[in-house]
């Protein structure tokens, strides 16, 4: 299989090429099961956002779960905030919004819960997650946090791919290319 290797703040990962139905390749990068990739990956960010205040970290499900974990567990918060995909059985009362990825190709629903909107509701916001591209995603969290009544100070990411290397209103540790 066709890898892609980059080195995130020193620590070198080596994504498989694979194609989306798009016809567009992705550097795929998976957080799952990798908890040395994760650990790196979430004290790099932390050190990152610890000069920002930051009160609440959120992430979307799933590839995000672990990074946010420990994100959170290194700027001493306890609690961190987490959209999922699907509505739970504890998530009745909670806030929803769309988005869009470039993963997916499809607009899905976020949930918040309500526990996780009253722990952003006038707070200071990190959005972390593993890889930015379209801003798809980014955009439904963003909503999600504004819907909470939260303000955003940060978008923090592992890797940014494609032309959301160039945006500046988000933080990230390394780049890889969209391929054709």
């Amino acid at each position: 299989m066709e890898t892609f290797s980059v080195d995130i703040c020193g620590f070198t990962a080596y994504l498989p090429i694979l194609p989306l139905p798009s016809g567009v390749r992705i550097c795929f990068f998976n957080l799952h099961g990798d908890s040395t990739l994760t650990e790196h990956c979430g004290k790099e960010i932390a050190k990152r956002l610890l000069p920002l205040d930051v009160d609440v970290v959120i992430t979307a499900e799933s590839k995000g779960l672990q990074l946010a974990h420990v994100v959170a567990r290194e700027l001493d918060q306890r609690y961190y905030a987490v959209c999922r995909k699907s509505k739970k059985l504890y998530m009745q009362d909670g806030i929803e919004t769309s988005a869009t990825s470039i993963t997916t190709g499809n607009v899905q629903t976020l949930y918040l819960s309500k526990h996780d909107a009253d722990l952003i509701r006038d707070k200071r916001v990190a959005i972390v997650d593993d890889v930015i591209s379209t801003g798809g995603s980014l955009k439904g969290l963003e909503d999600i946090v504004s819907l909470a009544g939260g303000h955003v100070v940060a978008k923090a990411f592992v890797l940014a791919e494609g032309d959301a290397k160039d945006r500046s209103d988000v933080m990230y540790l390394a780049s890889i290319p969209l391929l054709k």
